[in-house]
């Protein structure tokens, strides 16, 4: 029912959501100098809270320095100055609702034309075909690197508290890093982080804990993790449930599902599964079944854009309703769902049969959307695909120029 869309949701560390919509984390890409949060983020999350989301997850905030997603990557660590990210929070929080910082390292999903380090579980490449050379050469991570991370994300998800943020999100999903410990195909490892499900979500459960005891029991701190990667023998959804069991007793509030990695991008709507083609809700089949065995509360992102679709999601049993894309457009949608309203705009669709060039060009045009909220314009869902990608190429060549300048000038300062 449209009501229970709207009600209130307690949590285990006793935060309460106004509602069970949230802003699922996009990958903003739009860090300032010194990759910092500035006013363009802080002009986007504003328009999203008073867009009537009960929750919103910021794009991926990266835990260490020498590792990001991007050139335009925020990083929050023990060197972070504060204030930035204060402000942050304050913007996200400005429409009533909650905001959390999602917490993410990349491993080996990091460009091939990035300084800094290429980490995985072990020296297994990113595959995309002919576009392979785009990600760097991963090496395998020691026992001490391994160590080192957890105590990154301690200290992210702490400074966030210390921010102001409401909670954080820590990314096991999309194959970043904490996904590739957890998929048997790129973690190759004989020691106690490689083999077993057990040893291989290891890292994960480590991070957790210590998260857990570097933050309040008041603040929320959640799990993304894929319902499945969409590649035959990797991470499935019988994993992810005894993932989810492992994750119940650690304290977590929430685990959000979704699927894919950029070699399989199930996460965009271009996956290998035809169970998630050509449909909303693309991981609500395999979402069904987790909430019937899950202990912990459970969010659903991907192709959610209609307020029956959401409807149809949390009558399976789905807590939390994610959505990404559809707020990009619209980032008042919940409160035209409250009216009995839809969206009148759709993002232009992407019909490119290179699948990861297509899931770049569909990045760039959601990016595309964020800048000009971010600057109090109207969305153009209409814009080519291919004008936002050359549009985002030429941002990231100027924030790529920024970004080694500014980490050669912190390496020094270490």
């Amino acid at each position: 029912m449209s009501s229970e869309l709207f009600s209130p949701l307690s949590l285990r560390s006793g935060q309460v959501l106004n509602n069970r919509i949230a802003k699922a984390a996009m990958e903003e890409n739009m860090a300032a100098v010194g990759q910092l949060p500035d006013e363009e983020l802080f002009g986007l999350y504003r328009r999203w809270a008073a867009g009537g989301t009960g929750l919103l997850i910021t794009g991926n905030v990266m835990v260490h320095a020498e590792a990001l997603t991007g050139p335009g990557g925020v990083v929050l660590d023990a060197a972070a100055p504060l204030e930035p990210f204060a402000e942050w929070a304050r913007a996200g929080k400005s429409g009533g609702g909650s905001v959390w910082m999602q917490i993410n390292h990349p491993g080996r999903q990091i460009g091939s034309d990035m300084p800094g380090v290429v980490w995985g579980p072990s020296a297994v490449a990113v595959d995309l075909g002919r576009h392979s050379s785009r990600f760097g050469r991963p090496v395998a991570m020691t026992p001490e690197q391994i160590r080192a991370t957890v105590t990154r994300y301690a200290v992210t998800a702490r400074r966030a508290e210390q921010a102001g943020f409401d909670g954080v999100e820590v990314h096991a999903a999309h194959g970043y890093l904490l996904s590739q410990f957890l998929s048997p195909l790129v973690n190759k490892r004989t020691d106690e982080w490689g083999g077993s499900l057990e040893n291989r979500a290891r890292m994960l459960l480590d991070i957790v804990r210590a998260v857990r005891a570097a933050v309040s029991p008041s603040f929320a701190v959640a799990v993304k993790l894929n319902s499945a990667d969409f590649q035959r023998g990797g991470f499935d959804a019988d994993d992810a449930r005894q993932v989810i069991g492992m994750l119940a007793p650690l304290g977590v509030d929430l685990v959000e599902l979704s699927g894919g990695s950029y070699e399989s991008p199930a996460m965009s709507g271009r996956p290998a599964d035809e169970r998630t083609r050509t449909r909303e809700a693309y991981f609500l089949d395999l979402a069904k079944d987790l909430v019937a065995t899950s202990p912990l509360p459970l969010m659903l992102t991907g192709g959610i854009t209609r307020h029956e679709t959401a409807r149809r999601v949390l009558d399976s049993g789905v807590a939390v309703i994610g959505m990404g894309t559809a707020l990009a457009v619209t980032p008042d949608l919940p409160g035209l769902w409250r009216t009995g309203r839809e969206a009148d705009r759709r993002l232009r669709p992407v019909t490119w049969s290179d699948k990861a060039l297509a899931s770049a060009a569909g990045m760039a045009q959601v990016r595309h959307q964020m800048r000009r909220i971010a600057r109090g314009s109207r969305p153009t869902p209409h814009t080519h695909p291919a004008i936002a990608l050359l549009a985002e190429q030429l941002k990231q060549r100027g924030a790529l120029r920024r970004y080694r300048t500014w980490l050669n000038t912190a390496r020094r300062a270490a």
